[in-house]
Protein backbone atom coordinates (compact mmCIF):
# COMPACT_ATOMS: atom_id res chain seq x y z
CA UNK A 1 0.00 0.00 0.00
CA UNK A 2 1.33 3.24 -1.01
CA UNK A 3 2.02 5.99 2.05
CA UNK A 4 -0.35 8.73 2.61
CA UNK A 5 1.48 12.06 2.39
CA UNK A 6 0.82 15.43 3.45
CA UNK A 7 2.89 18.39 2.51
CA UNK A 8 3.57 21.52 4.18
CA UNK A 9 4.82 24.38 2.62
CA UNK A 10 4.84 28.12 2.25
CA UNK A 11 5.82 28.31 -0.85
CA UNK A 12 2.61 27.56 -3.36
CA UNK A 13 4.85 26.60 -6.15
CA UNK A 14 7.17 24.49 -4.93
CA UNK A 15 3.83 22.43 -3.12
CA UNK A 16 2.38 21.80 -6.61
CA UNK A 17 5.86 20.40 -7.70
CA UNK A 18 6.39 18.70 -5.11
CA UNK A 19 2.58 17.12 -5.21
CA UNK A 20 3.28 16.06 -8.73
CA UNK A 21 6.17 14.75 -8.09
CA UNK A 22 6.04 12.65 -5.13
CA UNK A 23 2.65 11.43 -6.19
CA UNK A 24 4.46 10.27 -9.26
CA UNK A 25 6.71 8.05 -7.33
CA UNK A 26 5.42 6.00 -4.24
CA UNK A 27 3.29 8.61 -2.42
CA UNK A 28 -0.28 9.47 -2.56
CA UNK A 29 -0.36 12.98 -1.63
CA UNK A 30 -3.34 13.57 -0.19
CA UNK A 31 -3.14 17.22 0.73
CA UNK A 32 -0.81 20.57 0.82
CA UNK A 33 -0.85 23.34 3.60
CA UNK A 34 0.49 26.54 3.63
CA UNK A 35 0.15 27.25 7.44
CA UNK A 36 0.56 24.94 10.79
CA UNK A 37 -3.39 25.66 11.46
CA UNK A 38 -3.95 24.66 7.73
CA UNK A 39 -1.21 21.34 8.30
CA UNK A 40 -3.30 20.39 11.72
CA UNK A 41 -6.55 20.39 10.39
CA UNK A 42 -5.41 18.54 7.48
CA UNK A 43 -3.98 16.07 9.50
CA UNK A 44 -7.08 15.74 11.54
CA UNK A 45 -9.47 14.94 8.11
CA UNK A 46 -6.92 13.21 5.95
CA UNK A 47 -4.98 10.74 8.27
CA UNK A 48 -2.01 10.76 6.58
CA UNK A 49 0.84 8.48 7.30
CA UNK A 50 3.75 10.59 6.30
CA UNK A 51 3.88 14.89 6.93
CA UNK A 52 6.87 16.35 4.92
CA UNK A 53 6.93 19.78 6.74
CA UNK A 54 9.33 22.78 5.79
CA UNK A 55 11.52 23.71 8.29
CA UNK A 56 10.85 27.68 7.42
CA UNK A 57 7.17 27.76 7.53
CA UNK A 58 7.61 31.98 6.53
CA UNK A 59 6.45 33.33 10.01
CA UNK A 60 6.50 30.00 11.47
CA UNK A 61 9.13 27.45 12.60
CA UNK A 62 8.68 23.80 10.91
CA UNK A 63 10.34 22.67 14.31
CA UNK A 64 7.30 23.63 15.94
CA UNK A 65 5.37 22.02 13.81
CA UNK A 66 6.98 19.14 14.13
CA UNK A 67 6.48 18.93 17.83
CA UNK A 68 2.46 19.43 18.10
CA UNK A 69 1.93 16.92 14.99
CA UNK A 70 3.82 14.27 17.43
CA UNK A 71 2.19 15.40 20.00
CA UNK A 72 -1.43 15.54 19.05
CA UNK A 73 -0.95 12.27 16.74
CA UNK A 74 1.62 9.90 18.39
CA UNK A 75 1.31 7.51 15.36
CA UNK A 76 3.22 10.68 12.95
CA UNK A 77 6.58 9.52 15.72
CA UNK A 78 7.72 8.00 12.63
CA UNK A 79 6.55 10.02 10.20
CA UNK A 80 7.41 13.52 10.48
CA UNK A 81 9.63 14.48 7.80
CA UNK A 82 11.78 18.12 7.91
CA UNK A 83 12.60 19.41 4.61
CA UNK A 84 14.55 22.82 3.57
CA UNK A 85 16.54 24.56 0.81
CA UNK A 86 19.33 24.18 3.31
CA UNK A 87 21.58 21.60 4.18
CA UNK A 88 20.85 19.80 7.74
CA UNK A 89 24.31 20.88 9.14
CA UNK A 90 22.78 24.62 8.87
CA UNK A 91 20.74 24.09 11.70
CA UNK A 92 22.86 22.83 14.21
CA UNK A 93 21.62 20.38 16.13
CA UNK A 94 17.82 21.64 15.96
CA UNK A 95 17.27 18.25 13.48
CA UNK A 96 18.04 15.98 15.83
CA UNK A 97 16.83 17.47 18.83
CA UNK A 98 13.58 17.36 17.18
CA UNK A 99 10.66 14.53 17.11
CA UNK A 100 10.50 14.24 13.27
CA UNK A 101 11.91 11.08 11.97
CA UNK A 102 14.67 13.02 10.25
CA UNK A 103 15.43 15.51 7.07
CA UNK A 104 15.39 15.33 3.27
CA UNK A 105 16.74 18.00 1.10
CA UNK A 106 14.67 19.77 -1.33
CA UNK A 107 16.92 19.14 -3.58
CA UNK A 108 16.95 15.52 -2.98
CA UNK A 109 13.36 15.27 -2.29
CA UNK A 110 12.04 11.91 -3.56
CA UNK A 111 9.58 9.29 -2.26
CA UNK A 112 12.50 7.23 -1.56
CA UNK A 113 14.55 9.48 0.04
CA UNK A 114 11.26 10.24 2.52
CA UNK A 115 10.37 5.76 2.38
CA UNK A 116 14.08 5.74 3.78
CA UNK A 117 13.68 8.21 6.81
CA UNK A 118 10.91 6.61 7.57
CA UNK A 119 11.78 3.42 7.99
CA UNK A 120 15.08 3.86 9.31
CA UNK A 121 13.23 5.59 12.50
CA UNK A 122 10.68 2.93 12.64
CA UNK A 123 13.78 0.21 12.72
CA UNK A 124 15.24 2.38 15.71
CA UNK A 125 12.05 2.87 17.71
CA UNK A 126 11.76 -1.23 17.27
CA UNK A 127 15.04 -1.68 18.51
CA UNK A 128 14.31 0.22 21.76
CA UNK A 129 11.44 -1.49 22.47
Amino acid sequence: MRPRCLIVDDNESFLEIAAASLAGEDLDVVATATTSADALRRVAEQKPDVVLVDINLGEESGFELARLLVERYPRLASGVVLISTRAERDFGGLVKASPAAGFVPKTQLSARAVREVVANRSRSESEET
